[in-house]
């Protein structure tokens, strides 16, 4: 999937522009670049593209406002690239239809591993099985069954419902509004504490080391994210380029 796909560069900074072009053009994707939210906005209509990376401050319409009118009318992965690390815009960017955020500086291996497993997630959205494996973990939708090493692991309904929420998302920051009030409901999105508490059952369940975990991991002060290959997604080489 990742090889050819067409990923959609919105950027007002020429230099920006050009390393991301480079670079994923140098790992066989096919990059369009655009300089303002508009000129992305056409680019979805006319070039179809498979992921977009998106720049928060722009002059004109902002990357925020940007991601909110590309989910009015397309569920192509987006991927926000912003020097902006504040929690509030992570958050705010994620609940408009952002499906990662990586904040600046950042080491070029990272994005493009970013960029590679929301392309593997939306790949495997559109050709879902019943039974999901990862490592160890495996789990039966039809069956309602989570196994570990081949082993049964008894999960309450109200924990194996919020691993199958993640699982369908994995890759994806959930944030806890987002994860409350899918699991709990519309009442519970303020109920931190109450999530916090069933992601660390959930761990001691189906994490071999619940202290450094391989599937669910955090994104402090933001969500959640469940992880297909945590080694490829958190390891960054410090001798790529940095985007600043």
């Amino acid at each position: 999937m990742s090889l050819g796909a067409r990923v959609v560069v919105v950027d007002d900074e020429l230099e920006i522009r050009r390393l991301l072009q480079a670079n994923l053009e140098g790992k066989g994707y096919e990059v369009i670049c655009a300089e303002s939210a508009e000129q992305a906005l056409q680019a979805i209509v006319h070039r179809q593209p498979d992921v977009m990376v998106v720049d928060l401050r722009m002059p004109g319409m902002d990357g925020l406002e940007l991601t909110r009118r590309i989910r009015q009318q397309s569920t192509v992965p987006i991927i926000v690239l912003s020097g902006i690390g504040d929690e509030q815009s992570k958050v705010e960017a994620l609940e408009l239809g952002a499906d990662d955020y990586v904040t600046k500086p950042c080491g070029m291996e990272e994005l493009l591993a970013r960029v590679k497993a929301v392309l593997r997630r939306s790949a495997g959205a559109q050709s879902a099985e019943p039974v999901f494996t990862c490592g160890e973990l495996s789990v039966n939708f039809d069956r309602r069954e989570v196994r570990l090493g081949g082993n049964p692991v008894k999960l309450t309904p109200t924990e194996y419902d919020l691993l199958k929420y993640m699982i369908q998302n994995a890759g994806k920051i959930l944030t806890h509004r987002m994860l409350l009030s899918t699991v709990w409901g519309p009442a519970y999105i303020n109920q931190v504490q109450y999530l916090r508490v069933f992601v660390g059952q959930l761990r001691k369940k189906i994490e071999k080391n619940p202290a450094r975990p391989r599937y669910i991991q955090t994104d402090p002060g933001v969500g959640y994210r469940f992880s297909l290959e945590a080694s490829e997604e958190t390891e960054v080489a410090a001798a790529n380029p940095v985007l600043g």
